[in-house]
């Protein structure tokens, strides 16, 4: 049987469970900034008519992630869930604790999965696919540019892929991978849900070769992207003033978020959009953090220390709610 995969963002669930109504919630579940784009109002063809391929979309995602291609698609989970069945069938290393929809959708294309340990310099020559986030997602980990052009080499030596997830990298864009996806074998996957703080549209970019770029559009089929997504993320893909001032916002309250975190006595790493901790109590935490309407991301794996990822607050009133909830729990 199928176990369903379990993601942050269950909002409605916690509410039942915990039996608190649904708007006196604090979600800080998902990594997805709170203050997000202010979309300027749909243009009423957007809902009318169906998406045109031609409308620029691609040319300006190319232009803004700085790549050579780009490919539109329904949030980067349908290109997660598309492209193993593209790729040879083989061994794919994914880290022991990543995103979690990884992992099945290679094996549900008949790939073989091993663990990927995500510190080492060389690839075991045993993995000809690497999926991986950068950074990673719970753990925060990142991963340098050189390394990943090394794994890279490393595979595509014996035809292998290197898939990049770039969910959160908008905020350090030095660090993507976008500019070297003419490469073979080196695909980049893009989503505007973190930064931009639009995860309902459900876009993102798949960055590749045009080999891969043009199998996974006759596998995705057409109008994989509607209208009303596509300008919002144009929208947002040319408001340079927000990109600049968000970019600058989003480093001060990662930082801000990890110091609150850490000045409870809890070992924590973090990314500008959440911070995650290891800790035994992790399940107690998110627990006692729930009892007073907060609710957090509990990572609890056979094998592994349970862990807690914690999303940005937005306002200063959810801040000072976040930081008494935390006294009150640890004191």
């Amino acid at each position: 049987m199928t176990h369903p995969i379990r993601h942050g963002g269950n909002l409605r669930e916690a509410a039942r469970r915990y039996a608190i109504p649904f708007d006196d919630w604090l979600d800080l579940s998902t990594g997805i900034n709170p203050r997000g784009l202010p979309v300027p109002p749909v243009p009423p063809d957007a809902w009318r008519r169906l998406p045109e391929d031609d409308d620029g979309l691609a040319d300006c995602a190319a232009r803004y992630y700085g790549a050579p291609f780009a490919l539109p698609v329904a949030g980067s989970q349908a290109a997660i869930r598309a492209l193993p069945a593209l790729l040879r069938r083989a061994t794919a290393g994914v880290a022991p604790l990543a995103y979690g929809e990884y992992a099945p959708a290679f094996a549900r294309a008949g790939h073989a999965i091993a663990t990927l340990d995500i510190t080492r310099r060389d690839l075991p020559d045993t993995l000809d696919h690497v999926i991986v986030a950068n950074p990673n997602n719970p753990t925060a980990e990142h991963i340098s540019r050189e390394t990943l052009l090394h794994w890279h080499a490393q595979l595509a030596s014996h035809g292998g892929t290197l898939i990049v997830d770039e969910a959160f990298a908008d905020v350090d864009p030095a660090s993507s991978l976008a500019s070297e996806t003419a490469r073979e074998g080196l695909i980049v996957l893009r989503s505007v849900g973190k930064f931009f703080g639009l995860a309902g549209i459900r876009a993102g970019f798949v960055l590749a070769a045009p080999s891969i770029v043009d199998a996974l559009r006759d596998a995705l089929g057409a109008w994989t992207v509607g209208g009303p997504a596509r300008h919002a993320v144009m929208a947002a893909f040319a408001d340079i003033d927000w990109q600049r001032e968000t970019r600058e916002r989003l480093q001060r309250d990662g930082t801000r978020l990890a110091a609150l975190i850490a000045g409870h006595g809890f070992d924590v790493r973090a990314t500008p959009l959440f911070a995650w901790t290891p800790t035994p109590g992790a399940k107690e935490l998110q627990h006692a953090l729930a009892l007073r309407g907060i609710w957090t991301r509990l990572f609890d794996l056979p094998g592994m220390t349970p862990s807690l990822r914690i999303g940005l607050p937005g306002a200063e009133g959810d801040w000072a709610r976040l930081s008494l909830a935390l006294q009150e729990v640890c004191a």
